[in-house]
């Protein structure tokens, strides 16, 4: 049978995981937002290295967070990188046959993953899961 210090100890884990979590969303979501505003200002680009540290992250974490409202974040985050990495890479093309079309196509897939994640990081600070 369960005592009351019992349940105070549960719930106190429970927080901390989730604070964990809400903590690890957050590392990635700024690693995210440095890329995407780089992806958008050219002259500031700060590399793949980031983005590949913050899949990493989610890929890693994203089992810790089933079952929670976090979960989607994880799963937000990690399709945002994977659609923007499918759609660079098939526009690559337009670099070599048209140049101009290449950049406007850069510069649409850029400001999607930018609006991706800030949608993301206002939804997580209002503590609420993400669409699916």
């Amino acid at each position: 049978m369960r005592n009351e210090s019992d349940v105070i100890d549960v719930q106190a884990k429970g927080d901390e995981r989730a604070e964990s979590l809400k903590t690890i969303g957050w590392v990635s979501y700024a690693l995210h937002l440095i890329v995407a505003v780089g992806a958008v200002m050219p002259s500031a680009q700060p590399g793949i290295a980031l983005l590949l540290v913050a899949l990493v992250i989610d890929l890693v974490k994203k089992d810790d967070a089933a079952g929670t409202w976090q979960a989607s974040h994880f799963s937000w985050r990690i399709r945002s990188v994977l659609w923007a990495g499918v759609l660079y890479v098939v526009t690559i093309p337009l670099w070599f046959l048209l140049l101009l079309p290449g950049w406007i196509a850069w510069i649409a897939i850029s400001i999607w993953f930018l609006y991706r994640i800030v949608k993301g990081m206002v939804r997580m600070n209002a503590s609420q899961s993400m669409p699916d």
